[in-house]
């Protein structure tokens, strides 16, 4: 009989110690379902982007960063793929984008095929003077992106002024004019 209490005992605190570690679990897993992954576009802004090369989207050739930078006073680079519907979203704006005299857009086509980035430009209408082909996401990634759509602001010296994640739109479209034509 003794033996059964010290059995039941047993379970008892192997019960208790069970409940309270999955109690304990679940109000971690609750606090953190709470808490906003805030993700600071802003680490980049001031800063200049590293050089980059990658194939053309439209010829077979390899282009360097370095050598595109050096005209205008203002470049947007758009990380941007066919099959991306924000990235859908955000394209009339670019297009209207292209229309500045003082920005080139730059593309940079991230896992895409060929042959979608084109149809989507041929139907869409293209706003890029220039396309970088990422095929495996690591031109992306370097320059700091979290996922597509993603857009820099740049100077002619590669310094960023703005980054926007996420699909460009009436505000962040403003906010790009205002910087353009607020030239200090």
């Amino acid at each position: 009989m003794f033996l059964d209490k010290k059995i039941n005992f047993k379970r008892l605190i192997i019960f208790i110690s069970t409940f309270i570690l999955l109690f304990l679990l679940a109000i971690i897993f609750f606090k953190s379902l709470k808490t906003e992954n805030v993700y600071i576009p802003n680490q980049l802004i001031g800063k200049e982007i590293p050089n980059f090369a990658s194939k053309s989207l439209f010829e077979d050739q390899y282009l360097e960063s370095e050598k595109i930078f050096i005209n205008k006073k203002y470049y947007l680079i758009n990380i941007w793929a066919s099959w991306c519907g924000p990235c859908r979203d955000e394209h009339p704006y670019l297009v209207k984008l292209s229309q500045n005299d003082k920005l080139k857009i730059v593309g940079i086509n991230f896992k895409d095929k060929k042959n979608n980035a084109l149809s989507f430009l041929n139907k869409q209408g293209n706003p890029y003077k220039q396309i970088f082909v990422d095929y495996d996401g690591s031109l992306s990634i370097n320059l700091g992106a979290y996922g597509i759509p993603e857009t820099l602001l740049i100077n002619n010296k590669k310094i960023v002024l703005l980054k926007f994640i996420g699909p460009l739109n009436s505000q962040k479209y403003q906010k790009i004019i205002d910087a353009i034509n607020n030239e200090k």
